[in-house]
């Protein structure tokens, strides 16, 4: 019932964008000529990063043919505060652009959050880390499960559920990422490490130039090493006591020497060593 209920929600949320960019006369938004200097971004907005070189791209294309799709904006007391359309802002302010045609959209806080989530995951201009955030966000804002929001954005539960466990990892792995120091794949195999480990990890990818499935075997090795030593360090902690095997070897005249949970006796000769097993046999 929940997931009914969110989905026409969100449907309703995606159709209200739509809408505002097609019914150009609605009475409820209009389209106008904005001066940039009044817009400023939307707080809410997921992305933090933004391609320099595809923006120089789009603003070169902005000069040449205009702008083809609005940007879309809500009023604010001192100005405006945009919703949607970030990178066509930060294009026509490259391009230098005095003003900019956008859709002057009636929305509260939390429609520009969900506004500015929604979209980015639609267009998937998100990196993997933000793009985790985004789906992060969404969850709380609207208390569902992975696969509630598996079926209303229409992406696969498994590449939901593994796109947010990239927050488990250290910042410096996200940012590492972001970066594209390291790519999806490398940052997916490194979750469930220590920081100390995950560290170790990254230094190796950027240092060694390591695929994903050299790494997958790094891991691997570093783990079984890890269950030896502790298996080792189990064994090196349990402790016997050797009195009466130590006193009655003794008297056979060897020489014995014991620890916590071993015996060691030194023979002077091989008829020492004779001697000894001459013991055992029938």
């Amino acid at each position: 019932m929940k997931s009914q209920k969110l989905g026409r929600g969100l449907d309703a949320l995606l159709g209200e964008m739509d809408e505002a960019y097609e019914n150009e006369g609605s009475q409820h938004d209009a389209i106008l000529e904005i001066p940039l200097k009044d817009i400023r971004p939307n707080p809410f907005q997921p992305r933090k990063s933004f391609d320099e070189e595809a923006l120089l791209e789009l603003s070169e294309s902005i000069k040449n043919d205009g702008l083809i799709q609005p940007i879309v904006v809500t009023e604010d007391i001192d100005g405006y505060v945009l919703i949607a359309g970030e990178r066509r802002y930060r294009a026509s302010k490259l391009a230098k652009l005095k003003e900019i045609r956008a859709v002057v959209l009636n929305s509260d806080e939390q429609k520009m959050r969900q506004f500015a989530l929604i979209e980015n995951i639609q267009r998937e201009d998100l990196n993997a880390v933000e793009l985790a955030e985004a789906y992060a966000e969404l969850i709380k804002l609207h208390d569902v499960t992975h696969d509630e929001l598996s079926n209303i954005i229409h992406k696969s539960r498994a590449h939901i559920t593994n796109t947010l466990r990239l927050l488990q990892l250290t910042p410096k792995i996200q940012k590492a990422l972001m970066d594209k120091k390291i790519s999806a794949g490398h940052a997916k195999v490194m979750v469930g490490l220590d920081e100390k480990n995950q560290q170790l990890i990254l230094n190796s990818i950027v240092g060694q130039k390591l695929s994903v499935r050299e790494v997958e075997t790094m891991i691997k090795n570093m783990k079984n090493t890890q269950t030896s030593s502790s298996v080792s360090t189990q064994s090196d902690s349990v402790s016997y006591d050797f009195s009466n095997v130590k006193e009655k070897l003794s008297a056979l005249g060897l020489h014995v020497k014991a620890s916590k949970n071993k015996i060691t006796i030194n023979f002077e000769s091989q008829d020492k060593i004779d001697e000894f097993l001459s013991h055992f046999r029938n």
